[in-house]
């Protein structure tokens, strides 16, 4: 598609699934289902973890701010992208353009590093048990979340200004929302050196997390292996599947969406990438950890229990 290099552009329109136009109500009615799903499983984490004191420990405290964060993560993308897939593609402004990738990178982010902070807080659980509640204090854990945010509002504001500084000469958005690629692409302007900014900041705050998650698994799986017991071992490693299986799927989707090399993809396969974090991603936690932490289930069990039997006290 040629770019009008003469008209100055004052806002975008999606592309969106134009590919799949045949099958725009089957995605509609799927994604909208994983919507409600995410939605309902991350407020009913941090609704249990709130209401149950058993749950009041660290690492409760950053898995209700994770499903916190995803929530509002799927709120910035997925109610655009479904009234697009019913309806005609709506405009959106650059000021809104950039609000959405403003968030959306700032929430992406703080999940990659509030995944490291529950990584750290494993390695502290099991590698120093004794010094646990000592190390693991509640300013600890709220510098933690804090500096997880700030991360994530530090390097949005640094692509939002390198990517909207860019004049635009195409409207055309191929993408379903206001993702960095898609909208460099947009641009009149030589985006090589902005590429190269761009990647290297994807580079650090996915490898950098993922590093440090290592290394704290590293020492874990040492300590796990030192454990005389077949029982002990187990139990320990059953306290880290959980989070081990979000990370490995978290980390894996981000560094195949922003590390490897653009040209590889098509528009189709970018847009396949892209819904892996955006739709499915988010789904995992909940799914994850209230399928597989009993911890959890006990406490959801208990808070049904309680409803349960003051409605037939009623």
């Amino acid at each position: 598609m040629k770019k009008e290099n003469n008209t100055v552009v004052s806002e975008f329109v999606f592309q969106g699934f134009s590919s799949f136009h045949e099958h725009k109500l089957t995605l509609y009615v799927v994604f909208f289902i994983l919507y409600l799903l995410t939605l309902t499983g991350n407020v009913i984490i941090v609704t249990v973890i709130s209401i149950d004191h058993h749950l009041h420990t660290p690492m409760y405290f950053f898995l209700s701010m994770l499903s916190t964060s995803e929530t509002l993560y799927t709120l910035v993308i997925v109610p655009q992208m479904l009234s697009n897939l019913i309806g005609q593609s709506q405009p959106i402004s650059l000021a809104g353009c950039a609000t959405q990738m403003f968030f959306f990178i700032t929430l992406a982010i703080n999940n990659c590093f509030l995944l490291t902070a529950m990584g750290y807080d494993r390695y502290v659980a099991i590698c120093k048990p004794l010094r646990y509640m000592v190390i693991m204090n509640k300013n600890v854990c709220a510098q933690l979340v804090w500096g997880a945010c700030s991360i994530g509002l530090l390097v949005a504001i640094i692509q939002i200004s390198s990517v909207f500084r860019l004049p635009f000469c195409d409207r055309v958005v191929a993408h379903y929302f206001c993702d960095i690629h898609p909208v460099m692409k947009l641009s009149c302007a030589d985006t090589n050196l902005h590429d190269i900014i761009n990647f290297i900041i994807s580079s650090l705050v996915i490898v950098v997390p993922m590093c440090l998650v290592i290394i704290s698994y590293i020492c874990i799986i040492s300590t796990i292996l030192k454990i005389a017991s077949t029982e002990g071992r187990k139990k320990a490693f059953a306290t880290c599947a959980s989070h081990l299986t979000v990370v490995i799927v978290h980390y894996g989707c981000a560094s195949i969406a922003y590390l490897k090399p653009k040209s590889e993809n098509t528009r189709d396969q970018d847009q396949l990438i892209s819904m892996t974090y955006t739709v499915f991603t988010p789904l995992l936690n909940p799914v994850v950890y209230t399928l597989r932490n009993k911890e959890v289930k006990d406490a959801l069990r208990h808070a049904i229990g309680k409803k349960l039997l003051a409605y037939n006290l009623r």
